[in-house]
């Protein structure tokens, strides 16, 4: 059977995957510690930090463009956002304000960051950041909050126009998902207003703080439960945990039960503990590839796993 079981690893029908899960939920192309890094040409116009400040001492709309869909604010030029039932999401007689973000940018030392790279920055207001009880003189208590204040921040200027439904990386290694369905989300946060031009990238302003993943891959698959439950006692009985948990990144391309089930019914055994243990240690590395991988970066070729080659 041992042989027979290697044989079906080695055929791209194997176990058909049902879901890529990576580590920390989602994968991403960059880290924190890969902002993209572009050396800015001298400008007068205001770099992100800069643009984020002006809106403390703004005042009120004081123009729109010929088309309706663009306005200038404060001599800032927006996007304006209209959910399904054709309401505008921002309310232009009151501008948002960013005083906690700036605050928290500066005690993280990100401050610098924002100011000098290429970047786009998911902006919650002080009303996002007030809701969870958080101010300028208290949001440096926030555990982790560099963490999560990379969470909020893409490389590269990725203005409205550009956003799709899916996942975009963070520099906080983990990824944010968009969704236009109904306005315009990240996560579950709305975007009031979009496309706020800086010299050095863009901001959107949103309504709600959003928080990195905290499952490892392990606790993911069984938060899908029943859907990967044969697969984790795989996991645990190849003696795999520790690893899929602690180790990567990696990412996984994961078999649904139904794919267990199909496999079992082809080897003709009722059970995993039909299945050596070393052969079914194979048999998951094999789904198992180093790095942070979305969805987005695959392409038709073969994909080096823990154990052999993965054709896609």
């Amino acid at each position: 059977m041992k042989k027979q079981i290697l044989n079906l690893v080695n055929r791209s029908s194997a176990l058909r995957f049902g879901l890529v899960i990576a580590l920390g939920i989602f994968v991403a192309s960059c880290s924190k510690d890969e902002v993209d890094s572009v050396a800015i040409p001298g400008s007068t116009e205001l770099n992100i930090l800069e643009k984020l400040a002006s809106f403390e001492t703004s005042g009120q709309q004081n123009g729109i463009d010929e088309d309706g869909s663009e306005y200038i604010m404060n001599g800032m030029d927006y996007t304006e956002i209209i959910d399904e039932k054709g309401a505008q999401v921002f309310n232009k007689t009151k501008n948002p304000t960013f005083s906690t973000l700036n605050v928290a940018l500066a005690r993280t030392g990100l401050a610098s960051v924002v100011s000098s790279n290429r970047l786009t920055v998911f902006a919650p207001t002080d009303e996002a950041f007030a809701a969870l009880g958080l101010y300028p003189n208290n949001i440096a208590s926030v555990p982790n909050l560099r963490e999560i204040l990379l969470y909020h921040v893409v490389s590269g200027t990725v203005y409205s126009f550009d956003l799709s439904n899916g996942f975009v990386p963070t520099a906080n290694g983990a990824a944010v998902e968009i969704n236009l369905d109904n306005g315009v989300f990240v996560n579950d946060a709305q975007v009031i207003m979009a496309d706020i031009k800086a010299r050095n990238g863009v901001i959107h302003a949103i309504d709600k703080v959003i928080f990195p993943p905290t499952m490892n891959l392990v606790e993911l698959a069984l938060s899908f439960d029943p859907e990967f439950s044969i697969l984790v006692q795989a996991v645990i009985k190849a003696d795999l945990v520790n690893v899929l948990a602690t180790g990567g990144p990696f990412t996984v391309f994961a078999p649904t039960n139904d794919a267990f089930v199909a496999l079992l019914g082809e080897l003709g055994a009722s059970s995993l503990d039909d299945i050596p243990v070393d052969v079914l240690t194979q048999v998951l590395l094999y789904h198992v590839v180093e790095g942070r991988v979305f969805s987005s970066d695959l392409v038709s070729g073969s994909v080096p796993t823990l154990n052999g080659t993965f054709n896609l």
